[in-house]
């Protein structure tokens, strides 16, 4: 039997199909202002989609809060056969008992295989960040991650926590993570890189920490990290807007040319007090990565 994948962009439509036929669903209500009562309308329908394996949420700018989060964690919780997951909700009220809730009901999806989840530019500290973390650990068959907690009120702490979390997801080969817009600086930047590299499975990796008063520590740091990656094929680094400066651009270039295994790098440096000059040597030193087939300097 061929699975449907159902798309829909209107709530009522969802409310009113044939919710036990789900199998593969994206519900795309971005920027709608359903708030929590229409998430609550939308979670309860969810539950009685039993046959769901795949699922995509989009609820960017919805004036989501507590209880509108609360109902997607209960619709969570009823659907234990996803294995892959996808939910936006960026530019929303969420907090961080929100994210707390929001980290225990994933972990009760015990068979996600693939799961990304975008809560940019709410109002989440490292309590939320660090409760949120305790309950991901937990994935034991996850192979592929994406999560974005940009422009939130996350320090070193948070990001600290986020990443031994991460490595405990001993299948991961694909990671995305974003950071970007908070205040990790070079203690968050440092001690993420090293614990990351626990991940020894990871082939694809993205991370995005831009403007977040990273310095040459920590870009230095971050690139001697890099390097302990065995099997890291495809690397994305989005760090402009810090403090790096030329000896942190010199550093993260050498430690990037001794990462082997590289096939494709995306590297970005703007605005990081880099002068022209040490920034073509930068560039040249990535090239110079003996399996490298792709680079790009943005």
């Amino acid at each position: 039997m061929i699975l449907q994948n159902k798309y829909y962009d209107n709530l009522q439509n969802f409310l009113n199909s044939s919710l036990y036929t789900h199998s593969i669903l994206h519900i795309d209500l971005n920027s709608n202002k359903i708030g929590d009562d229409g998430v609550s309308s939308l979670g309860s329908a969810l539950q009685k989609c039993d046959n769901l394996s795949n699922l995509t949420l989009s609820l960017n700018g919805n004036q989501i809060g507590y209880q509108g989060t609360l109902s997607i964690c209960s619709a969570l919780e009823q659907c234990t056969q996803l294995s892959n997951l996808t939910i936006y909700l960026g530019w929303n009220r969420i907090q961080d008992e929100d994210a707390s809730n929001l980290g225990f009901a994933l972990a009760k999806c015990s068979n996600i295989s693939n799961l990304a989840l975008y809560l940019h530019s709410n109002k989440i500290s490292d309590e939320g960040v660090s409760s949120f973390s305790f309950d991901i650990a937990n994935f034991p068959n996850i192979s592929s991650l994406a999560l974005s907690f940009g422009d939130n009120y996350i320090s070193a702490k948070g990001a600290l926590g986020l990443s031994h979390a991460i490595a405990k997801c001993t299948n991961l080969s694909n990671l995305t993570l974003d950071l970007c817009g908070n205040q990790i600086c070079d203690e968050g930047s440092s001690g993420l890189s090293f614990v990351l590299a626990k991940c020894t499975n990871l082939s694809n990796l993205t991370l995005y920490l831009s403007s977040n008063r990273i310095g040459s520590k920590g870009a230095s740091d971050l690139g001697f990290a890099l390097v302990t990656f065995a099997n890291l094929q495809n690397l994305t680094l989005y760090l402009s807007q810090n403090k790096i400066g030329d000896e942190g651009a010199s550093n993260l270039g050498f430690a990037l040319s001794k990462c082997t295994n590289l096939l494709n790098l995306t590297l970005s440096l703007g605005y990081n007090q880099i002068n022209e000059s040490k920034q073509m040597k930068v560039n040249k030193r990535c090239i110079k990565s003996k399996r490298l087939v792709v680079f790009e300097n943005q």
